[in-house]
């Protein structure tokens, strides 16, 4: 049997943003659209030099969402997923989750336009999500035990 490109290659790391914000009515999380797919997902990216992984997070949510906010260094779990590489193929990732509280979405910031950004209840979040175990951090996050 032959493994395809995205079994061959090492997970990669990513650092994700779970931005949300508390309203009377309860706990709302911001989704974005993927670039690509079009898939409701969490900002995230790459690992960036001389920052904390939270710090790293936060600064993909204001790049791909215009978020502002305060990050928590208090990791939510992990999650895997293929990422869509520039010429189709895929490159398997492992992404830790980082609580991010809202103070101000900004109109103008980098890939403005590109995406889509929705505020959704936890529970409609998660059903928006395809990955299993962030569809379980989503449901279960409680902001209350980590900032």
């Amino acid at each position: 049997m032959r493994l395809g490109d995205a079994e061959k290659r090492d997970p990669r790391t990513q650092f994700a943003a779970l931005p949300f914000r508390r309203k009377k009515d309860g706990l709302q999380i911001l989704l974005i659209t993927s670039r690509v797919t079009g898939r409701w997902i969490l900002p995230k990216g790459w690992p960036i030099d001389a920052m904390t992984p939270a710090a790293s997070a936060a600064q993909e949510a204001w790049e791909e969402a215009g978020i502002r906010g305060i990050a928590s260094e208090a990791c939510l779990g992990f999650y895997s997923y293929n990422k869509t590489m520039p010429g189709g193929g895929l490159l398997p990732c492992i992404a830790a989750v980082f609580p991010l509280e809202v103070r101000k979405l900004e109109d103008d910031y980098p890939e403005a336009g590109l995406r889509k950004r929705k505020w959704f209840t936890p529970a409609k979040a998660a059903s928006r999500i395809s990955e299993p175990d962030l569809k379980k951090i989503l449901r279960n996050f409680d902001p209350a035990r980590v900032m």
